[in-house]
């Protein structure tokens, strides 16, 4: 284990814990900074990855976790807990916060056995297990719902969900009680980073930026894109983003690659300026079969764009429908073209949804209010212990 630092002396210790650097340097660093400013001793805990020097240069201790996210070796899954517990009886926090489904599942249990006075638990969405159809998926999901079950049913834990819909798939299945876990909607959005821009000049750009993964309907978005394409030959479509080796779900880099020679879609990879992906595009869209709530979509809604999205939980949390952009059902190509074609066809319907949506970020989703909801989640923990 890397980087585990001193004692803090007498100021509150928090563990934020990701199954990934890149998710804890881009949806809790904000978090992370805040807490540190209020007195709190924050540390990081992921995968190693390309994000580690960044969160170090940000001065949070980071330690190093053995986690992995793709398929189940029962060894190395028991190796994770037990590095886990061995963490948390070292660093002694009072606070420990999971994000992400497996490290929810292996970091409770593991905080339980180490005395962690106060377990936090964040379900960003159902993840593989839960969404795919594979026979892989549905073999562990008894597993992980057994699994959940114990690892949550501590009064030390708090859930917090990030839309309806997967608050209620765990409490119909017992694994919270009523006062146990709280609702707060995404990790919210920085509104100075992400500011409302008039949509360019030219022929419409449509965006769809996530993880490579078919479980966010990329597949679906090509399909969609192939009718489009003989409607409206000028018009662009771009995938933003990189494939995820570690989820099952993950598209192969080939058959990216397949698509863009065909001249279906543009590749334009990893980006670490978001701002400027929206800025260049006219509409934005998810068609996911899952999420918690999809930061891309407060992002979006924040640079004044217009969204296609699927009518699922955490979608529909951020899309008005009418009003901020389109829900269409999962899986329906037919609809997702329409609803596409709609908004390329019309800009000044782009215009008024895109000053909508920039409103609802600004009412619903600023990352300062999250991060103050969160942090009063700890401190309520903290002082009903004493």
């Amino acid at each position: 284990m890397k980087g585990i630092a001193g004692s803090p002396g007498q100021r509150r210790r928090i563990v934020l814990v990701a199954n990934t650097d890149w998710y804890l340097y881009n949806f809790r660093l904000s978090l992370a900074r805040k807490l540190r400013d209020r007195g709190w001793d924050v540390h990081l805990v992921s995968p190693e990855g390309p994000y580690v020097e960044r969160l170090r240069a940000e001065g949070f201790p980071w330690v190093g976790l053995a986690l992995s996210r793709r398929g189940v070796f029962l060894p190395a899954e028991a190796l994770t807990v037990l590095q886990m517990t061995s963490l948390y009886r070292k660093l002694r926090p009072e606070v420990v916060h999971h994000h992400t489904l497996k490290a929810v599942l292996y970091g409770s249990l593991a905080a339980r056995w180490a005395g962690v006075p106060h377990i936090v638990d964040s379900v960003t969405g159902l993840g593989y297990v839960f969404l795919s159809h594979q026979a892989a998926a549905r073999l562990l999901r008894g597993l992980v719902l057994l699994g959940l079950r114990q690892a949550l049913a501590s009064p030390r834990v708090h859930v917090v969900f990030e839309n309806s819909g997967d608050r209620d798939f765990f409490a119909a299945r017992g694994l919270v009680r009523p006062l146990q876990h709280s609702l707060i909607e995404g990790v919210g959005v920085d509104l100075n980073l992400y500011r409302f821009s008039p949509e360019p000049e030219g022929p419409p750009v449509v965006v769809l930026a996530s993880r490579m993964l078919w479980d966010k309907g990329v597949g679906d978005f090509v399909e969609a894109v192939r009718r489009l394409r003989v409607r409206l030959p000028t018009a662009r479509f771009a995938l933003v983003g990189a494939p995820d080796v570690g989820n099952p779900s993950s598209i192969p880099i080939e058959q990216i690659q397949s698509w863009v020679r065909e001249g279906i879609v543009e590749w334009w990879g990893h980006r670490h300026d978001m701002p400027n992906v929206f800025a260049q595009s006219h509409i934005v869209v998810l068609p996911s079969r899952g999420e918690g709530v999809p930061s891309v979509l407060l992002e979006a809604a924040a640079s004044g764009r217009p969204v296609v999205a699927t009518d699922i939980p955490g979608c529909r949390d951020v899309v008005v429908e009418g009003e901020t952009g389109s829900l269409v059902p999962p899986g329906e190509v037919k609809a997702l073209t329409e609803a596409l074609a709609t908004l390329m066809g019309d800009p000044d319907l782009r215009k008024k949804m895109g000053v909508r949506a920039r409103v609802r970020a600004q009412e619903r989703f600023d990352q300062e209010e999250v991060n103050v909801k969160t942090i009063a989640i700890y401190e309520r923990l903290l002082a009903a212990g004493r």
